[in-house]
């Protein structure tokens, strides 16, 4: 499997006594693992959908008995349960959370164990990214215990980083960072330096507080992280201070995730999506819903129904969808063939989306007539020809803030593309609004933004690292979020 939803790969260890099989949710930044011996496996963190699970398991010729989840998520739909129940294993979860379906779990506490095969499965206590988190450590009976294996860590000890603590309610940001401090420390100091590390975040997700770091041939130890994990380089103050100060945004549709976990999500539907008219179009654009048009940026810019939001099918669909689009709001898709449709279907089914009103072709919606729009596209180079004598054009720049802070264009606005909406009554309302992020794909929802509203945008689509060989200047520090009043620039 290798299409944009992210496929397995297999990570080879010698001796062959346990082995792990990779699966990338591209786009949430979010990874699960099955570990076998081949013959029995256990799943960790799984996305919604089971069935890349139970096809990779029967193509190895081994058998799921043990599902693990190392905390209740927050940022997609877990297919736990789900897939606990279509291959007859043990659903495992941290003592502690409370759920709908206690009857069907199995809760580990500290140091309990359990044994599947030649597998030894031990739960570790790792509170920090959410109260009850617990890492697993999975090694082979027929290797000495503690020289090895795998530790899955969930949302815990990261690539050269550690889990968000701030997604639990902010009462608790502060002791769970203290907790993080002391559970990722704890892996680093007690497993064996061999021991391979195996993050459910990291990869892009925003459960990650930074980004992880590549570990250049792709296997990350305990040894590795000892070297390099901002947990042992710094004191637990310093640690506590940095991962509660500057935090990263958290997307909407999060506050929902947990609440469907505990709940026990049901499999993805399946089944056709209904074509709609464009007449029921508009309805759902009346009555407060969504219409997104899934069409890449720049066939979108050059003609499109005034009204409806850009956001391109690809992997960052699902983060973006739940990010912007309200999760009680009703909302239809606008495509170029079925076959998208089904891609976007399983996309944002990963955070909870099945209620599609229907979907349109774009070439039945794009003809001659009213409610069609369209706005130029340009790339930094234009803008810096764009100047005249009284510096740039307006520019507003909808990337996140750690990104404007690390640099910016000198005369440009910044308001992050999740508070556009709420905010937009800041930017002028005449005149041309240049939108850039950092390639685009941002930009162009926030340019569609803008059009619905009767604004004039120009999207630029290129990279934010072409802006200064375009000429235009950058600058580093803080400034007002709408470009209305300045405060002192800290240069970097």
């Amino acid at each position: 499997m290798s299409d944009r939803r992210g496929g397995p790969g297999v990570a080879r260890r010698e001796p062959s006594l346990l082995d792990a099989v990779t699966f990338d949710a591209l786009g949430l930044g979010d990874r699960t693992y099955l570990l076998h011996d081949d013959a029995v496996a256990v799943v960790v963190d799984p996305q919604r959908d089971p069935q890349p699970y139970l096809e990779t398991a029967a193509r190895l010729g081994v058998r799921i008995t043990h599902v693990l989840e190392t905390h209740i998520h927050n940022d997609y739909v877990s297919g736990g349960l789900a897939l606990a129940r279509r291959a007859g294993a043990t659903y495992v979860l941290p003592r502690g959370e409370k759920v709908a379906f206690a009857d069907e779990r199995l809760a580990l506490g500290d140091r309990q164990h359990f044994i599947t095969g030649t597998l030894r499965v031990q739960a570790l206590s790792t509170p920090g990214h959410t109260p009850h988190h617990l890492s697993y450590l999975v090694e082979s009976t027929r290797a000495p215990l503690g020289t090895g294996g795998y530790v899955c860590t969930g949302g815990s000890l990261l690539g050269g980083g550690s889990g968000r603590t701030d997604l639990s309610g902010e009462e608790l940001v502060r002791p769970l960072a203290r907790a993080q401090w002391e559970s990722v420390r704890r892996l680093l100091v007690t497993l064996d330096e061999t021991t391979v590390v195996l993050p459910t975040h990291g990869f892009g997700s925003f459960c990650s507080s930074t980004p992880a770091v590549d570990a250049g041939d792709g296997v990350v130890t305990i040894a590795l992280e000892r070297t390099r994990n901002p947990v042992a380089r710094r004191d637990l103050d310093e640690f506590v201070r940095d991962i509660t100060e500057d935090r990263p945004p958290i997307p909407r549709h999060y506050h929902y995730m947990g609440a469907l976990n505990r709940a026990g999500a049901r499999e993805v539907r399946t089944g056709q999506t209904a074509i709609v008219s464009a007449t029921s179009l508009t309805r759902v654009l009346e009555r407060d819903g969504y219409v997104v048009d899934l069409r890449p940026r720049r066939a979108y810019a050059g003609r499109h129904r005034i009204g409806t939001l850009n956001i391109e099918l690809g992997v960052n669909l699902t983060t973006y969808f739940g990010w912007l689009v309200p999760f009680d709001a009703p909302f239809s898709l606008i495509a170029e063939s079925p076959e998208e449709i089904e891609e976007a279907r399983a996309l944002i089914a990963r955070i909870g989306r099945d209620e599609i009103a229907g979907w349109a072709p774009s070439t039945e919606l794009l003809g001659a007539g009213r409610g069609i729009g369209t706005y130029p596209v340009a790339t930094f180079a234009d803008l810096a020809h764009s100047a005249s004598g009284s510096g740039l054009p307006s520019v507003l720049d909808v990337r996140h803030p750690s990104e404007w802070r690390a640099g910016h264009l000198r005369e440009a606005r910044h308001l992050p593309l999740p508070e556009l909406a709420a905010a937009r009554s800041a930017l002028p309302d005449e005149g041309r609004i240049w939108v850039h992020c950092a390639a685009g794909f941002r930009a162009a929802i926030a340019a569609s933004m803008l059009a619905a509203v009767g604004r004039s945008p120009v999207l630029i689509d290129d990279l934010f690292a072409n802006a200064a060989p375009a000429g235009l200047e950058i600058e580093t520090g803080e400034r007002d979020c709408t470009g209305t009043g300045d405060v002192p620039i800290v240069a970097r």
